[in-house]
């Protein structure tokens, strides 16, 4: 099929103008378009998308960043949830009780437009821009999927009337995202149904071996109980075997992991999770503005620190409290609690894994299990063992649910001092040693003004669904350059949810406020000149490190490098 074919009517209108060649004619009209905008949810009719996003939050608390946050919206996914806004008029409140396994606006019929609808032409990836300048900055919003910026418009060709016409770039790129999400499933699937068929062909080579083991041995009572003793010893090893495949950092002995748990005995990390408000508040919150939820409930808090979690859940009610951690740390936890007059909390010394615990089930497992880069130090396999182990049916997890997302970063300056400084030191050239200190993803806090590209969300977990196997994911990104500037780094970050009816979330993003994980910069050896409009593809592979499942080992393929990374 031909471009003119298959193109709406207006890309006519649209070839003629892209065929002038005229970039500043095109601005100009950008520059002339400031269509008013109706609010969402009233009447009110604001003069930009800026001030309108800012009304949503501040009358209705609508926060348009957290929502696309929450429900990981892409540009065409905002298109079905403004349309089905618009059709069935849901109250703003709606927002925080959605869950993403049944979201009201799933529906392709959304897909279509009740109205001219301004909201359609805001460009998402303003978002982050528009808090950062506390929704001062100005905007009239590019088309979903254009190249606008902050600073103008940049017009779609897009005519939304009783039907939605895009232009052949915009309609390839959602044929494309409907592509790749149909392709992802399809791996999906084909992976788990390798998977089950692995685990049947484990399943019949043990029992094959027990049968012929059982062959060997002479016929008689003896033999049959021998035989029998062998089958439970069969049974027991292949469940170990089981267990150890299920959960890696179960499969480290206790002596081995211990210099991971010596880091926790020392106060000054505790002073610095402690003193992150981001961090302790978001807890704080999540526990007693939902005490509801928490009241009754047996609570186990996993890796409990100085138990200031498990004190939280005690404060909203809960009948008991099962705190865990395998530190030295726990006996000032134990002082702190007995300090305090607590008496509902019980402390249990080890790992979860190797551990018994005092009670058959919990209700609610709490743990701030989240590390650099959000998976590294593994924790969250002990997670998703207690929820595997003890967790009863119908219980929570607290975080339930965090996302990963990367972006590119240019900041000229800090590259020179950190990987540029090897090249003359005190008058030496010492640039051998640039590719040791390539090699280690190194954790900063990045300013938002170097921010260069949109951001991907590269990964999602459900710490209800999730198995231990998560951390191993690879992701094909594109970023989109903001301007022309020069890229030095690759930068990941991750938000975490509480998704409760009081729902709590925060972000380690550039552009939020700075916690202790801070950001995780992946440096280029050189830096490399990239254009507005430009599109950065590549793909971002994570793997566990085999000889230390606490690690990881980072491959970032783009513009013809493979660069690799450990995060140690």
């Amino acid at each position: 099929m031909s471009d003119d074919e298959d193109c709406p009517p207006l890309c006519d209108a649209m070839d003629a103008r892209d065929d002038s060649n005229g970039e500043d004619d095109e601005w100009e009209v950008a520059e002339e378009q400031n269509d008013p905008v109706k609010c969402l949810f009233c009447e009110t009719i604001s003069p930009t998308m800026t001030v309108a996003i800012r009304h949503a939050k501040q009358q209705h608390d609508f926060d348009l960043a957290g929502v696309r946050r929450r429900f990981h919206l892409d540009e065409y996914s905002y298109i079905k949830m403004i349309n089905y806004i618009r059709r069935e008029k849901p109250a703003p409140e709606q927002f925080k009780t959605a869950t993403g396994s049944s979201l009201p606006w799933a529906d392709d019929k959304y897909l279509q437009p009740v109205e001219n609808e301004t909201w359609l032409m805001f460009d998402l990836d303003e978002l982050d821009e528009i808090m950062l300048n506390n929704g001062s900055g100005g905007s009239g919003g590019a088309g979903v999927g254009g190249n606008g910026g902050v600073s103008g418009e940049k017009e779609t060709g897009s005519d939304l009337g009783d039907t939605m016409t895009l232009t052949t770039d915009q309609y390839r790129k959602l044929q494309g995202i409907i592509n790749d999400l149909s392709a992802q499933l399809r791996e999906k699937e084909n992976l788990l149904q390798h998977a089950a068929s692995s685990i049947e062909k484990m399943k019949e080579s043990f029992r094959n071996v027990l049968a012929d083991q059982q062959q060997q041995q002479p016929n008689g009572k003896e033999n049959g109980k021998a035989g029998t003793e062998e089958g439970a010893e069969g049974d027991k090893k292949l469940e170990q075997i089981k267990r150890k495949l299920e959960h890696c950092v179960s499969s480290v002995s206790v002596d081995d992991d211990q210099s991971y748990f010596n880091t926790y005995s020392h106060f000054g990390i505790h002073h610095d999770m402690l003193s992150d408000e981001v961090r302790t508040s978001s807890y704080r919150d999540a526990i007693l503005r939902n005490a509801d939820i928490v009241k009754d409930k047996t609570v186990l808090d996993l890796g409990c620190g100085t138990a200031i979690l498990s004190m939280f859940a005690s404060k909203a009610g809960a009948k008991e409290v099962i705190s865990v951690d395998q530190s030295d740390i726990i006996y000032q936890a134990m002082d702190i609690v007995r300090k305090n007059s607590i008496e509902n909390i019980r402390f249990v010394k080890g790992r979860l894994e190797d551990t018994e615990l005092p009670v058959e089930k919990v209700d609610i497992i709490v743990s701030e299990w989240m590390g650099y880069f959000l998976l590294f130090e593994g924790m969250m396999d002990s997670v998703i063992y207690a929820r595997k182990q003890y967790l009863r049916e119908g219980g929570l997890i607290l975080p339930n649910r965090c996302n990963i997302s990367i972006a590119g970063y240019g900041d000229l300056e800090r590259h020179n001092e950190f990987i540029g400084f090897w090249k003359n030191v005190y008058g030496f050239d010492m640039s051998c040693m640039k590719k040791e200190v390539l090699r280690e993803a190194t954790v900063e806090v990045c300013k938002p003004e170097h921010i260069i590209t949109n951001a991907n969300i590269i990964a999602n977990f459900d710490l209800m669904e999730v198995d231990v196997d998560c951390p191993n994911f690879s992701y094909d990104f594109e970023l989109k350059v903001k301007r022309d500037t020069q890229l030095t780094a690759i930068i990941g970050y991750f938000d975490t949810f509480f998704e409760l009816p009081e729902h709590i979330e925060f972000s380690t993003s550039p552009y939020s406020r700075p916690t202790h994980w801070k950001q995780t910069i992946f440096y280029l050896e050189e830096p490399v000149p990239v254009r507005e409009g430009q599109t950065i593809g590549g793909k971002f592979v994570c793997r566990r490190d085999p000889k230390d499942v606490r690690s990881l080992f980072i491959n970032i393929e783009l513009l013809n490098m493979v660069l690799k990374y450990t995060l140690n």
